[in-house]
């Protein structure tokens, strides 16, 4: 099995809403996604030769998908008032609402399937709140 692997960080805020903790409150992570795609075999011929993909295709397209969520703040749908959102946005604020619990666990399934629907064949993303702590997700073999 060939893999290959890239990374890219962006920084962020968020807040868990309905949590006990510290976490409840905005702050701030400089967050690093790795991103591994796998293949059985290498292209044969022509550029692609000996590679399982442009390993720049590969690159910019995770920076992409990464770069949208820099200097933000990440809202999970329906945890602010309308008139704090209103607020906010008018003030200038960067926001982006989320469909789920903008939790490391909840990115690193997000951004698997987001490459993954780029025509990737993914085997894992992991995605670093911290230095020290990241959460992984890859498919389960019945999938």
């Amino acid at each position: 099995m060939y893999i290959l692997k890239t990374e890219h960080y962006f920084d962020s805020a968020h807040f868990l809403a309905d949590y006990e903790g510290k976490c409840s409150n905005i702050h701030g992570h400089r967050w690093k996604v790795e991103i591994e795609i796998q293949s059985e075999t290498l292209e044969k011929g022509g550029q692609l030769d000996g590679m399982i993909v442009d390993f720049g295709d590969f690159k910019e397209d995770v920076k992409a998908m990464v770069d949208y969520y820099d200097h933000v703040l990440i809202i999970q749908n329906g945890t602010l008032r309308k008139e704090t959102l209103n607020c906010l946005m008018e003030d200038g604020f960067n926001l982006i609402s989320v469909d789920f619990r903008p939790t490391a666990e909840n990115f690193a399934a997000f951004f698997f399937n987001t490459m993954k629907n780029k025509g990737y064949n993914v085997k894992r993303a992991t995605v670093f709140e911290t230095p020290a702590n990241s959460a992984v997700y890859e498919e389960s073999e019945a999938n």
